[in-house]
């Protein structure tokens, strides 16, 4: 997994086609997890928090509008986006679809080019910053395309590191995230880094952050992590 790659699960039951979506997501720049059926699905995100979900409507046992209901009523995976698959084109399965909690509706069959799209607008939402947007939190502005930080108009200076933390904080300002999570988003899960690292690279951040004065924006919650305001 590269740093700051976004993810995406895969979840359908037709071997062929799941291969296909995750060939043309890789080649777009994501990592992708792949699911064959329901609980399989909810498993893999349990055990690893994807940014997107592409869920097939139509799967046995446990169906892709169950599987969406369960995640959109836990709090903690709720605001992940899901773009739901189906060949079911009447008006009224749409609305159930999107009812349940669907952020988006592609019937089958459907142009790999506008559901990557699609995937694409999604991801604007929920990780603007890996698509180069400018992120803004109080006198905070992050230009994600440059690669540049300012605060109060002033550059700042930070590592590679420090600036994908920064990002991280910044798409999602007041989130609670754990060491794990933070070394999972910004080394990535392939690279050993122990945990106090991150303490060490938040040291750092600090003092980037607070280097013309003002309040440090990072808070440490005690025993779960750090947040953004």
């Amino acid at each position: 997994m590269t740093a700051n790659q976004p993810t995406v699960l895969v979840v359908e039951d037709e071997p062929a086609q799941r291969e296909v979506l995750a060939y043309n997501l890789e080649a777009e720049g994501f990592r992708v997890l792949k699911a064959e059926t329901g609980d399989e699905a909810l498993l893999l995100v349990d055990e690893d928090m994807p940014d997107i979900i592409v869920l097939d409507w139509m799967m046995p046992a446990l169906s892709g509008i169950e599987v969406c209901r369960r995640l959109k009523m836990r709090p903690e995976t709720r605001g992940i986006p899901i773009i739901m698959l189906s060949a079911r084109s009447e008006e009224v399965d749409k609305v159930r679809g999107l009812e349940t909690g669907a952020d988006d509706y592609v019937v089958k069959p459907y142009s790999v080019i506008e559901l990557m799209a699609r995937v694409r607008s999604q991801l604007r939402r929920v990780r603007p910053a890996t698509v180069g947007l400018r992120l803004e939190y109080d006198d905070i502005v992050l230009d994600a395309e440059t690669h540049k930080v300012s605060r109060s108009d002033k550059p700042l200076k930070l590592g590679p590191t420090e600036f994908r933390l920064l990002s991280t904080f910044m798409e999602k300002p007041g989130r609670v995230w754990s060491r794990e999570q933070l070394l999972d988003r910004v080394w990535g899960r392939d690279i050993y880094v122990d945990t106090r690292t991150v303490d060490v690279h938040i040291g750092r951040l600090r003092k980037s952050l607070t280097q013309y004065g003002g309040e440090d924006p990072v808070r440490t919650v005690r025993g779960a992590g750090y947040a953004l305001g």
